[in-house]
């Protein structure tokens, strides 16, 4: 009783999902009641002169009989055999269309919904002390009352209709059987219109009711909320563990590129950023790994053991780590200081393999100070 109190928060919409998925759908029978007798009746009306005429070349058929139908005995088999495939089919094309009807009513109440879990069984049902707690909930017993209720209010309707009408049908009987038929009909049509309107009364009551229900079994307590939101976000040991993963093999695959570098560019412990071009291929250099502190030591380390250059320009490693990211091009404002240093390492290169004079020292490369995130720092703390 306690749980039931201290769910007073509305169902949130993992829940509703998971209701809906289980079959939990709301469902209203006055609805379907309604919608069967009414659409069914219609069509009944509606085939009331064709069904008359069947049933008169029915009638004729059935009594209509020769010498050579008496003299062989499985004709009257046959004929029998007809008329029921003749009276059957109707009654089975009705069946299905109040079947269709039903389906339809229950989408109306509560939408389509597919589900197999109710079909699958459930041995606790049978338990007779759980059977009966469900027996006396308040939701059965509301049930049974509105039940209750909705039979007094059509017998009370039906009988005072017949009470009122008792001489029409007393008048029937003294007319031919298609007269008496018709004024039969005429006459039960008022009577079913006021049942009709008691049932369409309910229903206009029991949806929204079926509704309200619905969403009030289904409310959720303050824990409940709270540990739906763990399951459904992860808790945050486990989100902190797959970070660290993904960070990893982030960082993994970043030091495996380093080998295929151009140049890392450091300052000189802080930063260090690997950079990549292919003039047939690039239309700028592009970052392929940087790091700071010691993961710049460690891309230094792999760079050196590749024989990737290391140079250091402590302006320009800032720039590149403040204004790039993994797979960049670099910036167009940085183009010229990026140029520098790999026309160093291409005179470089060429040295090292005999076809050119030995460069010398890599000279201070500038950049902007608005790029430069140590310069930018100084000129804020210098600006009164």
């Amino acid at each position: 009783m306690a749980d039931a109190q201290d769910r007073h928060l509305p169902a949130s919409q993992r829940r509703l999902r998971k209701a809906r998925a289980d079959g939990q759908v709301p469902r209203s029978r006055d609805l379907a009641h309604f919608m069967v007798v009414a659409i069914g009746s219609a069509l009944l009306v509606a085939a009331a002169p064709s069904a008359m005429a069947w049933m008169r070349q029915g009638l004729q058929a059935g009594l209509r009989f020769d010498a050579a139908t008496l003299a062989a005995p499985e004709a009257l088999t046959e004929r029998l055999a007809d008329l029921a495939y003749a009276g059957l089919l109707p009654a089975l094309l009705f069946g299905l269309a109040c079947l269709g009807l039903s389906v339809a009513a229950a989408m109306v109440g509560g939408g389509w919904n597919f589900s197999i879990k109710p079909l699958q069984p459930d041995f606790g049902k049978l338990d007779p002390l759980s059977g009966l707690g469900r027996m006396f909930s308040p939701a059965h017993l509301s049930e049974t009352l509105k039940a209750c209720l909705l039979a007094a209010l059509l017998g009370s309707v039906g009988a005072l209709w017949l009470r009122a009408h008792l001489a029409d049908f007393h008048d029937s009987l003294a007319m031919p059987l298609q007269a008496a038929l018709a004024h039969t009909a005429a006459s039960m049509r008022g009577g079913l219109g006021l049942l009709l309107l008691v049932l369409a009364l309910f229903a206009a009551v029991d949806v929204p009711l079926q509704r309200r229900m619905w969403r009030s079994r289904l409310k959720m307590s303050a824990q409940e909320l709270k540990q739906e939101h763990k399951e459904s976000e992860g808790s945050s040991e486990l989100k902190g563990r797959i970070r660290a993963r993904m960070r990893e093999m982030a960082r993994r695959r970043m030091l495996a590129a380093v080998p295929s570098a151009d140049l890392v560019v450091m300052n000189p412990s802080h930063y260090a950023v690997a950079l990549k071009y292919n003039d047939a291929a690039m239309a700028a250099p592009r970052v392929v790994a940087k790091g700071a502190d010691l993961l710049a030591l460690k891309i230094r380390d792999v760079a050196r053991d590749a024989k990737v250059p290391v140079l250091q320009a402590p302006p320009l490693a800032r720039a590149l780590y403040a204004h790039t990211e993994i797979d960049q091009e670099v910036p167009a404002r940085l183009f010229s200081a990026v140029a520098q240093v790999l026309a160093h390492v291409y005179q470089l290169r060429a040295a090292m393999a005999g076809r050119g004079a030995m460069p010398a020292d890599l000279p201070e490369i500038a950049v902007l100070a608005d790029l430069d995130p140590l310069a930018a720092a100084s000129g804020a703390e210098a600006t009164p």
